[in-house]
């Protein structure tokens, strides 16, 4: 392994020897590194890689950290992690390319290929076309659904289904609502069109051209896979290694995992129109095509004239910066943050990549180097989001603490135990069911077999419940009671989940 880290290190030396001939901004050159170290162990990330493309080359390229808390395996640019919603420029890219060769076009109804998709919406049913799902304008609030298709044992099929049953908030294109179960149906309607699945597609006609060997379509492969970065989070104030998460039937909306030097080649190409080495690779109009903005996000109203719009095109997000244009997304999945970003005008891309889901740090990082090479001053993001996240995590454990100080008064709900328990139903998720189980009330899921909700009663017949899973969080959950008899409950998540309650009528 030392020999293995010398030899990464004189490659490092090697790309700095050539950054600082191309006169990179100074805190590259000499503050980056720095910055990295410390900002990792201020925010408590076990392990971060970042790569920065410019002018077709890599610049700078390097992991910092462990693989997991505790322990001491390295992690460097090939160690992989997931990359969540970076996963969609991916699908978009593979639409677009087809486009391209003509057997469909991103303006096509779905129902064209997918007969059997429907929204509660008829005229959205009959009119939303390809571009709708990749640009998150079919109506739904964000991450409306989630709770539904998250971790889940549901098929891509029944999260595609389940859609169909979701009371969308706004109208039809009326306003952005990020929506990952889209982006599933747009994945899915891949093998209508060309008899291929959306992995093995994006894998052959992505992945394999561009010589990103290292990056895995599905999250089951990771577990399996060598070199790789384990998944993080905090309970009470701790970080905690927790499981990989399983979204194989969100594939196309977050499912991939990579390493900062497979993404450095995705940006590479992102910025020479799908050229690698001078090799035309990817049709440039088929990487282009992601870039058209089709839904509005809004204008930063604060006094900041470097940025003034924000934009959503297909699995990018657009805004300027000190007048160039800058394409970004980011990716979360329980354990992992990932923040992608290029600005072709500068000829200049950036991936870093976290395993842990507790951090802003990851796009402090981020905006601190778009902003190096632009000219702009040194911000210290870091610091003043580091302030902001500590002061939201006293608040959250504040607000723990204040409800379990209610359950340890001891109020007794109105009626007895027994009487709570049974089976819910919601249109939407399916049934879940209450058990009395060691004297204490317990919630499982019918899609969801190892997630457990753990009930304390508080007052008034609202319990707390604690998720087995802590990325679900810590929620409130009343139950409503009329004539003595239990009629149903208002379920929540954690709003990294969803922000949408959900409510249950009682089966029995």
């Amino acid at each position: 392994m030392g020999k293995l880290i010398s030899i990464c290190t004189l490659f490092l030396c090697g790309l700095l020897v050539n950054a600082q001939k191309k006169d990179l901004p100074t805190f590259i050159t000499d503050s980056l590194e720095n910055y990295i170290t410390q900002g990792r162990n201020k925010w408590q990330i076990p392990g971060l890689s970042v790569a920065i493309v410019k002018d077709g080359n890599i610049v700078f390229i390097k992991g910092f950290g462990v693989t997991r808390v505790n322990g001491t395996e390295a992690v460097d640019e090939n160690t992989l992690f997931m990359i969540g919603s970076n996963t969609k420029a991916f699908t978009a890219t593979a639409l677009s390319i087809l486009q391209e060769s003509g057997v469909l076009n991103l303006n096509d109804k779905v129902q064209k290929w997918m007969p059997e998709f429907s929204l509660k919406d008829e005229l959205a049913s009959r009119e939303v076309n390809i571009v709708d799902l990749l640009s998150h304008r079919i109506g739904f609030e964000t991450f409306q659904g989630d709770f539904t298709y998250w971790t889940s044992t549901l098929s891509r099929a029944e999260v595609i289904q389940k859609m169909g049953l979701i009371d969308a908030p706004y109208g039809f294109r009326e306003r952005w609502g990020y929506c990952n179960a889209a982006y599933v149906t747009a994945g899915e309607l891949i093998p209508r069109v060309i008899n291929e699945s959306w992995e093995e597609t994006v894998r052959d006609s992505i992945l394999l051209p561009l010589k990103m060997k290292r990056t895995l379509m599905l999250s089951e492969e990771l577990k399996n896979a060598s070199n790789t970065a384990f998944p993080h989070t905090k309970v009470d104030n701790d970080l905690v290694e927790i499981p990989m998460v399983d979204i194989n039937n969100l594939a196309p909306a977050g499912s991939m995992s990579s390493s900062a030097k497979d993404m450095a080649n995705w940006l590479l190409v992102q910025l020479n129109d799908g050229k690698l080495d001078g090799e035309q690779l990817l049709s440039g109009k088929g990487v282009r095509g992601i870039r058209k903005p089709s839904s509005i996000l809004g204008i930063d109203s604060r006094d900041n004239k470097a940025t003034h719009f924000y934009l959503y095109g297909m699995g990018l997000d657009i805004s300027d910066r000190d007048g160039k244009l800058v394409y970004a997304h980011t990716g979360g999945v329980n354990g992992y943050l990932s923040s992608l970003l290029f600005v072709p005008e500068e000829d200049l891309g950036i991936v870093v990549l976290t395993n842990t889901d507790q951090n802003d740090f990851f796009l402090n990082l981020t905006d601190e180097i778009r902003d190096a090479f632009l000219g702009l001053p040194f911000q210290d993001y870091s610091r003043e989001s580091l302030e902001r996240s500590k002061q939201r995590r006293l608040d959250e454990l504040k607000r723990i603490d204040s409800l379990k100080k209610i359950v340890a008064l001891e109020l007794s709900p109105s009626l007895s135990l027994k009487e709570f328990t049974g089976k819910y139903n919601n249109k939407v998720y399916g049934d879940i069911e209450v058990k009395a189980e060691d004297g204490k009330l317990n919630i499982h899921f019918s899609n969801h077999p190892k997630l457990i909700g753990r009930l304390e009663h508080m007052q008034n017949d609202t319990y707390l419940c604690s998720y087995s899973d802590p990325t679900f969080g810590i929620v409130e959950i009343p139950f409503r009671i009329e004539n003595e008899s239990v009629t149903g409950l208002t379920l929540r998540v954690a709003d990294f989940v969803e922000f949408t309650p959900y409510e249950f009528v009682r089966k029995n």
